[in-house]
């Protein structure tokens, strides 16, 4: 176990940076984060965080059925949706914006 950063200039220290190297190469190729998240997944996660319901999110979205069309990625996120959201959840506007742009990428 490592208790502190080995001094740079050490042979340790050229291991520990190795390590890092290497580290850093295998999470981007193997969990690679985009800078944008997945709109419909931020909701489900903050529900599922929150503990919140499909009826919680109907101020924000509109009646049960239209919450599922969402969350079931059948119907896109209106501009009032997101500003709800936004307000509603916490959830940055420029991540439940990049719905439409995902859209647009995939098109």
């Amino acid at each position: 176990m490592l208790q502190e950063e080995p001094d740079p200039q050490s042979e340790e220290g050229a291991h520990f940076e190795a390590l890092i190297t290497l580290i850093h190469a295998y999470e981007e190729k193997h969990y690679p984060v985009t800078s944008l998240s997945d709109p419909i997944e931020a909701i489900k996660f903050r529900m599922e965080q929150a503990g919140l319901s499909v009826k919680d999110l109907e101020p924000m979205i509109g009646k049960s059925n239209r919450v599922y069309e969402v969350l079931g990625r059948k119907r896109k996120l209106t501009l009032p949706m997101i500003r709800r959201l936004h307000k509603g959840l916490g959830i940055p506007a420029e991540v439940l914006i990049a719905d439409d742009e995902r859209h647009a990428l995939a098109a």
